[in-house]
């Protein structure tokens, strides 16, 4: 049975779409203070004060120049507040949320192995500025991989390595993490704005700003340029998704979690109806080219649940569709598994003509939206699941094995120049 709580917010959430911002911000008030329609209704029949409510209630609001990206990432949140609220009625306690059925705990940032380091820093171009967290494990000497962490919405560096762990396994296999942090001047729920069209494209906006700042670090800890990966969630997911799109000479690698394929919207209404896994002819055509350059062809590891509330599965179908584009000779398997916390999983491998692993897609059954494996320390996370932090990194680290050749098809290869991880009989 739905709440007038429930009813009330998703109203909001309605209104919030349309861009009302005024009525959506009543509706959030009506529902808070527990007054229902009705007595909304008989509060509109009162007679108010004229010399108040030519305060208190404007005709129309004062939008903020980033009005469409705060729109679209506060239309989220409330539907993320909805959805919890629903969840802590239901009678079964194991669909209820521990994270939000318990009071959150006091966020602090996870604490660094002895000589590692996690440390905040800043960074600022042309493009413009961000701040980040950055963790350098305590293994000295050598060139290290990087690999650049982009959150989700209402996330931040120290949520996010929390609850992806992922400074345990940088320290374990001596790698540098950068974890860059949204501005809530750029996005007032901390999400990138991954649906702006001036944030889709090389050498400007967020995409800019991160390719700047992986260069900086590349520069100062000599950072192997051959092993340099982006990763992220929801928003961050997106991201990383336009990330190795714009820029497939900087990053080795890109995982997304519960995201978005590159140019899957271009404003805030566009975005909605992505994440249900609508998209526009317009956007269709435009991955459509994208596909058939060479730079969209980024090794890819795409983890998604079926049962995802927030982003549709369908957009994980989508990202692996174009990041196999134009493989020639690609064979396909898929293997079905169960996690040690009892998440069935199917993972299909794609590999290109030389049996080097391209694609990886974890469709994962029962998980939400929540980064699979990760730990509850940290906010949208699913320990249940298999762990994508361990499988990432073992995607990107790894090398493909060198497929051996039978005498004859190495001498049907001789006219040709041999794949460097080929390796004849």
């Amino acid at each position: 049975m739905k709440t007038l709580f429930g009813v009330a917010m998703r109203k909001a959430a309605e209104l919030t779409r349309r861009e009302n911002v005024l009525e959506a911000t009543q509706a959030i008030q009506r529902a808070l203070s527990g007054r229902g329609p009705a007595q909304a209704a008989d509060d509109e029949q009162r007679p108010k004060n004229p010399r108040l409510s030519a305060v208190a209630e404007p005709e129309s609001p004062v939008l903020p120049r980033n009005a469409a990206a705060i729109l679209a990432s506060a239309a989220l949140a409330t539907e993320s507040v909805v959805n919890a609220w629903e969840r802590l009625r239901q009678p079964d306690p194991s669909s209820v949320d521990l994270r939000v059925k318990q009071p959150a705990p006091a966020r602090k940032a996870p604490a660094a192995p002895d000589r590692a380091a996690f440390v905040a820093r800043a960074f600022a171009s042309e493009a413009g500025a961000r701040d980040y967290k950055l963790f350098v494990p305590s293994h000295a000497g050598g060139k290290r991989p990087l690999i650049v962490m982009l959150h989700g919405c209402t996330q931040d560096p120290d949520d996010f390595a929390m609850g992806t762990g992922m400074n345990l396994l940088a320290e374990e296999r001596g790698f540098v993490v950068a974890y860059p942090k949204q501005s809530k001047r750029a996005n007032q729920t901390g999400c990138w704005n991954w649906f702006n069209a001036g944030d889709q494209i090389r050498d400007a906006g967020e995409p800019g700003i991160i390719a700047g700042m992986t260069r900086s670090i590349m520069a100062e800890f000599d950072i192997d340029p051959k092993r340099i990966y982006v990763a992220g969630l929801s928003a961050g997911g997106a991201m990383a998704a336009i990330m190795s799109a714009t820029y497939p000479e900087l990053y080795g690698a890109a995982g997304i979690h519960s995201g978005l394929p590159y140019r899957s919207a271009t404003d805030a209404s566009s975005a909605f109806a992505a994440m249900r896994g609508h998209t526009s002819p317009l956007a269709n055509a435009q991955r459509a080219s994208h596909r058939h350059s060479p730079k969209g062809r980024v090794r890819t590891i795409v983890f998604h649940g079926d049962s995802d509330p927030t982003v549709h599965p369908s957009n994980a179908e989508m990202i692996v569709a174009g990041a196999r584009a134009g493989l020639t000779g690609a064979t396909e398997q898929t293997h079905r598994g169960r996690s040690a916390g009892g998440r069935a999983y199917a993972r299909t491998v794609i590999a290109d003509a030389t049996g080097a692993p391209h694609v990886e897609y974890w469709a994962i059954e029962g998980l939400g939206h929540a980064w699979s494996g990760g730990s509850l320390a940290g906010s949208y996370t699913d320990p249940k699941g298999p762990d994508a932090s361990r499988e990432m990194l073992r995607f990107f680290l790894e090398k493909p094995a060198k497929r051996r050749i039978s005498p004859q098809a190495g001498a049907r290869l001789a006219e040709k120049p041999m794949p460097n991880d080929v390796e004849p009989v």
